[in-house]
């Protein structure tokens, strides 16, 4: 039975996963990165060593003692020229340490590609990698909130063309700024939307747009002076949320009416919020995987490595 590891140490989870393609199940493990109470993220640093000291027990738990078919690792944030962190470069020694007594050259991708290609897998569209007809991805977390006009690359499995962007908060950023104001532990995203789901308020948004290109500063701003004036804080973190969906919603009609019917694939971990899901999916048609493919994990770079070696057609 053919069988492909997968390794990603993001910013903030450790994850390690065994794809087999006979059935093409997935068997992950994956360990969030410690962070203080009250603080807003991790250091560089310190996220190195949590990943150099958690990956070990993650690959032993997937793997079995078994010898990979193929090795595929994200050794990068994104796929752009100059994406870089610290922090991949555990995954990385890993991939290639293991790679080097197994006889294997590891495939290397981006964190990106790993997030959409487990979106594809967990929504049952990884057809989409087959011929030239392109597609429209989002990658919102911590880190991103990028539009990409994805396509089929033999080489590269998917070549990515960046269609827009937030132009300084990111929309993980802007939920975990207001999870800590609110006073819950980072990441804050699945707590802020049970909070947010007791509010029966209803804003009225305007997202602030350049283009195809969103601004989410102001969030947190609104989100701040909200607190001030000691209004509900199921009421603040509805409006946080809304606000987000606002913003990928306009990105998404931008998309719509420049590109037409694309097929439209939504990952990173603040799409697996179920609010904002559902409301994207009604209006859109959008897919989107399911909380454990959309949040942080390694099985996208093991499909990644069973792509490039022929092993998913």
């Amino acid at each position: 039975m053919p069988e492909f590891l997968g390794i990603d140490t993001s910013n903030y989870t450790t994850s390690a996963a065994i794809l087999s393609t006979d059935d093409m199940t997935v068997r992950q493990a994956k360990k969030l990165l410690p962070v203080k109470s009250g603080e807003k993220g991790i250091r560089q640093s310190d996220a190195v060593f949590h990943h150099t000291v958690a990956l070990p027990g993650m690959i032993a738990s997937v793997a079995n003692g078994a010898i990979p078919d193929g090795i595929g690792v994200s050794v990068r944030p994104r796929s752009a020229e100059g994406s870089y962190m610290p922090c991949f470069l555990v995954g990385e020694s890993a991939a290639d340490s293991i790679g080097s007594v197994c006889g294997i050259v590891p495939d290397k991708t981006s964190h990106q590609v790993g997030h959409i290609l487990a979106a594809l897998y967990s929504c049952g569209e990884l057809a989409l990698l087959k011929g030239s007809k392109p597609f429209i991805a989002f990658h919102v977390s911590g880190g991103t909130t990028d539009m990409l006009l994805c396509s089929p690359d033999k080489a590269d499995v998917l070549r990515i063309e960046e269609l827009g962007h937030s132009l300084d908060l990111k929309a993980g950023q802007a939920i975990d700024r207001a999870g800590v104001m609110l006073g819950l532990d980072f990441p804050c995203g699945p707590e802020l939307e049970k909070i947010a789901l007791l509010s029966d308020r209803e804003f009225k948004i305007r997202p602030v747009m350049r283009g195809k290109d969103c601004s989410l500063s102001g969030i947190e701003n609104k989100c701040k002076k909200m607190l001030e004036k000691g209004e509900p804080k199921e009421d603040i973190a509805r409006f946080c949320i809304d606000s987000v969906l606002s913003a990928i919603r306009a990105m998404t009609s931008e998309a719509v009416r420049e590109y037409g019917d694309l097929p439209l694939i939504y990952a990173g971990g603040v799409m697996s919020n179920s609010y904002i899901a559902d409301k994207l999916s009604e209006e859109f048609g959008g897919k989107f995987a399911e909380s454990k493919y959309s949040s942080d994990n390694a099985a996208g770079v093991a499909i990644f490595s069973a792509v490039r070696r022929g092993y998913i057609r």
